[in-house]
């Protein structure tokens, strides 16, 4: 999958912590970076808080980029003026909506102590996490033919039994994966078989 510099594009802009979430699925996102506080990260997951978070009910409901102070969703809870206790007074978040037929949003929430975030800030924040999530695509070029060797070989099986499974030469096999390589942006047969799993190709 497409590698980015989180601590790079956000540690900057979300000083007091930033969690992401890319290509989120029926529970769990394909890949995640949460640098917020421990303590509050333990005590948000104790108190079930993902559920009341007006933050992450607005992500999954719109679309683009706010302010913690401009979402007018209840916090039953007090979620975010808890957060504020760990430093956390003010934020930003963005949502992408899904771009391909698998559905897959992707969002983030920045915070910072000292002050709001500007316009030009957030338009920043979501340029940039925009970027990551049309980064972060599966390739859709991928054959049938080299999705399913790059299945069988995720099995364990090697590339003889692939062709004998499959009917086809052993050099048929290796084109299929050698182009699946280049499709992936792997180096290796084995880095293409994790990333097209991480994809959710296999």
């Amino acid at each position: 999958m497409a590698s980015f510099d989180c601590e790079r594009n956000f540690g900057e802009l979300a000083p007091a912590g930033y969690y992401v979430a890319l290509r989120v699925g029926f529970i769990l996102p394909a890949s995640e970076r949460n640098t917020m506080p421990q303590a509050w990260i333990d005590r948000y997951t104790r108190r079930g808080y993902l559920v009341h978070d007006p933050v992450i009910r607005w992500v999954y409901s719109h679309d683009g980029v706010t302010r913690w102070s401009a979402i007018r969703l209840h916090d039953t809870r007090g979620v975010l003026r808890e957060a504020a206790e760990y430093g956390m007074r003010f934020g930003a978040a963005v949502s992408c909506p899904p771009i391909d037929e698998d559905g897959q949003r992707s969002f983030a929430t920045f915070a910072r102590s000292d002050r709001e975030y500007t316009e030009a800030e957030l338009r920043l924040l979501q340029d940039r996490f925009t970027e990551m999530h049309v980064g972060t695509m599966p390739p859709t070029n991928l054959t049938r033919a080299e999705i399913e060797a790059l299945a069988m070989m995720r099995e364990g099986l090697l590339l003889k039994e692939i062709a004998g499974r499959l009917g086809v030469t052993e050099g048929a096999i290796k084109q299929r994966i050698r182009s699946a390589k280049e499709k992936l942006r792997a180096k290796t047969a084995s880095q293409a078989v994790s990333c097209a799993a991480g994809y959710g190709l296999i």
